[in-house]
This record gives C-alpha cells, sequence and structure tokens, in this order.
C-alpha cells in the first residue's frame, strides 16, 4: 500500500512538471492578449463617450481624428521632428544624471561623513518643484537643448542618488565579511559583490528616472522650446487642435513604455546570466 502511495505521488509529480511549462506558456500568451483587449475596450469606451456626450472635436475628438491627426503630423515629418528633439534630451539627461547620482550616490553609501556634509544641499535642491527652477535654467542656458538637458537631469538625479544609497547599503554584512576573509581587494568587493547585491535596488531607481525623464522633458519644453513634444501640445492647444494634443500626448506616453519596458528587459537579461 505504501508503495502504490509512492508511486501515484511520484507520477503526480511528473505529470505537474510536464504539464507546467504549457500551463505556464498559456498564461504568457494569455497577458499577451489581454494589451490588445484593453486597448480595444479603452477606445471603445472613449468613441462612446463622444458619441454620447456629443462633444466637439476641439473639447474631445473622437479616436478616428485624433487617428487622422497622427497620419497628416507623421506624413508632414512633424511629428517625428519634434519626438526626435525630445528623446534627445531625454537621453542626454538620463545619462548624466543616471551616471552622476550612481557615482555619487555610491561615495556617500561608503563615507557618511560625506553624506552628512551634503544632505542637506541634496535634500535643499530637491525641494523646490522642477518646474520653478525651469525658468532660471532657462533664463541661464537659453531656450535650447541644454537648458532641457539640465531640467532632465535634475528631474533624474534623485530618486537614481537614493537607491543608489540603499542598495549599496542593503549589502549583507555577512558577506562583505566573507569577501575580507578570502582577501578581496576594494575592486573586487565591488564588482563581485556590492554591485551583483544592489542591482534590483539600481534598477528600481531606474526604473522611477527613466519614467520621470519623459516628464522633466516635457516641462522644460513647456517653459520654453523651439521644439519638441512638449512645445508641440503647446503649439496645438493655442490653435485649439486639440486631436494634434492627443497625439502628442500619446507619443510621450508610448516613450515612457517603450523605456521602461527597455529598463525591464535589461534587468532580467542581467539578473538570468
Amino acid at each position: 500500500m505504501q508503495e502504490m502511495t509512492q508511486l501515484a505521488q511520484k507520477t503526480r509529480w511528473q505529470w505537474q512538471r510536464a504539464t507546467a511549462p504549457g500551463e505556464n506558456r498559456w498564461r504568457a500568451q494569455a497577458h499577451i492578449l489581454l494589451i490588445p483587449l484593453a486597448v480595444a475596450v479603452f477606445i471603445a469606451l472613449w468613441q462612446g463617450v463622444v458619441w454620447l456626450g456629443g462633444y466637439p472635436a476641439f473639447i474631445l475628438p473622437a479616436p478616428m481624428d485624433v487617428a487622422q491627426s497622427f497620419g497628416r503630423a507623421w506624413a508632414s515629418g512633424s511629428l517625428w521632428r519634434h519626438t526626435q528633439s525630445t528623446l534627445s534630451e531625454i537621453f542626454a539627461g538620463l545619462a548624466v544624471g543616471v551616471s552622476t547620482a550612481t557615482v555619487l550616490g555610491y561615495l556617500l553609501a561608503k563615507n557618511r561623513w560625506l553624506e552628512q556634509l551634503l544632505a542637506p544641499y541634496i535634500v535643499a535642491s530637491q525641494s523646490v518643484p522642477v518646474v520653478a527652477v525651469a525658468p532660471l535654467l532657462i533664463i541661464w542656458f537659453g531656450a535650447g537643448y541644454l537648458s532641457k538637458m539640465l531640467i532632465v537631469t535634475l528631474i533624474v538625479f534623485f530618486p537614481m542618488l537614493v537607491n543608489t544609497i540603499v542598495g549599496i547599503r542593503g549589502v549583507d554584512a555577512d558577506l562583505r565579511e566573507l569577501m575580507r576573509s578570502l582577501n578581496a581587494n576594494r575592486w573586487q568587493m565591488f564588482t563581485k559583490l556590492e554591485i551583483p547585491a544592489a542591482l534590483p535596488v539600481l534598477f528600481g531607481g531606474l526604473k522611477v528616472s527613466v519614467t520621470l525623464s519623459v516628464i522633466g522633458a516635457v516641462v522644460g519644453e513647456f517653459v520654453g522650446a523651439e521644439q519638441g513634444l512638449g512645445f508641440l501640445i503647446n503649439q496645438a492647444r493655442g490653435l485649439f487642435n486639440t486631436p494634434l494634443v492627443f497625439v502628442a500626448i500619446f507619443s510621450l506616453v508610448v516613450i515612457a513604455l517603450v523605456l521602461y519596458g527597455a529598463v525591464s528587459l535589461a534587468e532580467k537579461v542581467i539578473s538570468y546570466r
């Protein structure tokens, strides 16, 4: 009787192991199918609100109006030109802000005296909203590319700094002692322990930063710019071209989603190595 029970348990375990990949694959496919379904439901509800409310296009355009506006903006090349300008500001601001915050965050995590010295200034710089600082940067550096890049740098700096400090200080003390017992030098401690252990927290900060970078670029373009999606929204708003405003907003949403997805993909690739 005991042997039969063990055989039944073994058979059940083998069956579950054989069917689990199929179930996981089905669930993954179901999650993928939910995305276009959710988009379709959103568009249907949007169209229903327009029909029931009888709103004119300059108040709430229908999805088809937005699609036609997108086609015209893309065909003329203006949408791509403004998108390129915003993307260049985002990438440059991310590169400067994330790299600076990571280096400074590591130094502050390793040196509490330095943290106590610089923390009041860092917190004070973040207590002022970026939208209040943006006009000053426009005055000092002009309405061109540099001021927008600095605004993006400021808005992504603090979350990446905090996550770097938390990630480095969160490394297990026992693992540090183990590395020291193996006579690991500082570089080995940094590359073999601290960076791998802090990666989840660092990627969390990076996800927040890439999302905020889009906001920073648009804030800078709202205050003063000659091109960019924020400039396009201001221009379309002044002309009461609400469909074009929706086109620019959806473009910003797509940029944020792509950046967030790229960071998530990089996290998975690095984590599985």
